[in-house]
């Protein structure tokens, strides 16, 4: 990236920013930060009409209403908020109808009407633990009872007092006017879903004016955030473009009058990051963006071996072979029915199903029955159907994984002294996995590990710290046993692979065990097979919780805090038209 100002007179800010939104290359950062009438009101405008459009359903083969998208956003809106206020009404009259059913369906103008003669009917509540205190010249009339609240009414010549209860006034409305009305409110809430789809067909024209309102409220903070200068005759701004466009933007530069500096940004500049992945390693991008999660622009891009890893972690958690062939089945079918949908979304899913079917056929796990006999149980290997040999795999994973941590940050820095204490973390983490090996599997040390351990200890000690660097950063130093307790841990951990794994084979282990006697009659057989669709279907579901969980946790904790990242990255949103082709990344 570089850092880019940009300097023009001020009486062309918005045609200098209206050319710089048609080059679409420069992330902007604002100069200034104040408040500001404009901006505030193309952001109303902007969520007025995105509210419109997110109610209206796309219907590309829809008649069009006639009405101009303006005149459309407005009864769309006319329609919310009827809509909201019967939301309301419907919300607030079904916990009226609650609160007086158990008193039953009276009219309370007759109620009313006796008091006018100086009959007083009260209705009250209590606890069924209570004893509620009623005058002798008063009848009681218990009507419901359950295992929260005592419902009564009292009847009486004049006013009384009831102690030990809770009096309730009158509706104003009697239980059947209240379901009359609800009644008439659903109806009304369908009359105006149906009003909303009469608009469909104007769904392309309200997200062209959606569109326009974005790019209108863009506009306004890029001019907001402009700074001026030489007494409010130039203004300027600032943003980061990537290094290969600079020159694009050199071109212009003089065409449009503008001054322009180009330099490398800073220790302390906010940085954008624009990542361009290889072909192969796009699938992850759309993991990436679920997440949440971007590389700051300093830090290195592990997008490569998360996507490799992240395809292991996901086979072992799911370890079911017919599991992965329902994903594979599902993602390209799904690619067909939703063609629009970026494709790499698809890759990711047949990336992982094809991972899954690999580990399932190598584990002989199908469905989770484990096949002992004929041609998939020759294709797997006997080595991985022992718990304990995966159990060590497990380990093993850990250990290459957090070990390829430092190596890559030996990679980045090969004359730096810090390398040696990356050599040294490499060191404690075999340590560390020794360690596990004998403490889990009861496999004994080797003699090495423990010299080992103490060069890896002592590199670490001597080189994590630059001696300029020791009197700010000492505190490392002191957190050093803790850390490493903490890589014991994080090896340790890779132990949820195994665990995760052998908990979903269980689960549907047992449904179908339990389900098989069921198959010897032909209805029971047809309730089995539906009992044990929707327990797969449910087994499924916590496997992908796992992955979510476990799959990700490896790859954004453990991985990325031994590599030193914090996915602290800002998002490169170049200031362009919403319209505008984004930026290959």
């Amino acid at each position: 990236m570089k850092k880019v100002t940009l300097l023009c007179l001020a009486n062309t800010r918005e045609a200098t920013l209206e050319q710089l939104r048609d080059l679409g290359i420069v992330h902007l950062q604002p100069v200034t930060q104040r408040e500001s009438e404009s901006v505030e009101a193309a952001r109303r405008e902007y969520e007025y009409v995105r509210t419109a459009l997110e109610i209206l359903p796309p219907e590309p083969n829809g008649k069009p209403s006639g009405l101009s998208p303006r005149e459309v956003v407005e009864e769309l809106w006319k329609l919310i908020h009827e809509q909201r206020a019967l939301e309301d009404e419907t919300t607030s009259l079904r916990h009226e109808e609650q609160r007086y059913r158990p008193f039953g369906d009276f009219e309370p103008a007759a109620v009313e009407a006796l008091r006018g003669r100086g009959i007083f009917v009260r209705l009250y509540q209590a606890s069924p633990g209570a004893k509620p205190v009623v005058p002798d010249d008063a009848v009681c009339v218990e009507l419901q009872r359950d295992k929260t609240s005592v419902h009564f009414v009292v009847i009486s010549r004049g006013p009384v007092e009831i102690e030990n209860a809770q009096e309730i006034p009158l509706p104003i409305r009697s239980l059947t006017a209240m379901r009359q009305r609800l009644a008439a409110m659903s109806e009304r809430q369908r009359a105006i879903r149906e009003e909303i789809t009469r608009f469909s067909g104007d769904y392309a024209q309200v997200a062209a004016l959606l569109a326009d309102a974005e790019d209108q409220w863009r506009f306004a903070e890029a001019r907001n955030g402009m700074g001026v200068g030489a007494g409010e005759v130039i203004a300027y701004l600032q943003g980061y473009c990537p290094a290969e466009k600079a020159t694009r933007l050199r071109e212009v530069a003089p065409r449009h009058g503008w001054g322009l500096v180009v330099e490398d940004p800073s220790e302390n500049d906010p940085v954008p990051t624009l990542l361009r992945y290889p072909r192969w390693v796009k699938p992850i991008e759309p993991l990436f963006e679920l997440v949440g999660i971007l590389p700051g622009y300093r830090e290195v891009d592990i997008s490569a071996a998360f996507l490799i890893f992240f395809a292991l972690f996901f086979a072992v958690l799911v370890g079911d072979a017919g599991y992965g062939a329902l994903f594979l089945i599902g993602s390209r079918l799904a690619a067909r029915k939703f063609p629009k949908t970026p494709r790499k979304v698809f890759t990711l899913f047949t990336v992982m199903s094809v991972a899954t079917m690999i580990w399932g056929v190598l584990t002989g796990t199908y469905f989770g029955i484990a096949v002992e006999r004929g041609a998939l149980a020759a294709a797997r290997v006997r080595w991985l159907t022992d718990p304990e040999n995966v159990k060590h795999l497990c380990f093993l994973v850990g250990a290459i994984h957090l070990s390829l941590a430092h190596l890559w940050n030996i990679a980045r820095n090969p004359r730096s002294l810090q390398s040696l204490a990356q050599l040294g973390w490499i060191g404690t983490t075999w340590t560390m996995y020794f360690f596990a090996l004998k403490m889990v599997l009861g496999r004994p040390m080797p003699s090495f590990a423990l010299p080992m351990f103490v060069a890896g200890v002592v590199c670490i000690v001597c080189f994590m710290t630059p001696l300029r660097q020791f009197k700010s950063e000492w505190f490392n130093h002191a957190m050093l046993p803790l850390n490493l307790v903490s890589n014991f841990v994080d090896v340790v951990s890779y132990i949820r692979l195994f665990a995760v794994g052998t908990a979903s084979f269980a689960v549907a282990n047992n449904f179908n065990a339990t389900l098989a006697p069921m198959f010897g009659h032909w209805a029971s057989g047809l309730a089995a097979a539906l009992f044990l669709l929707l327990a797969h279907g449910l087994n499924i579901v916590l496997c992908l919780m796992g992955v979510m969980v476990h799959g990700v946790r490896l790859n954004t904790l453990e991985f990325s805090g031994h590599i030193g990242m914090q996915w602290t990255g800002i998002p490169f949103q170049p200031f362009r038209s919403v319209k505008q082709p984004q930026m290959e990344s």
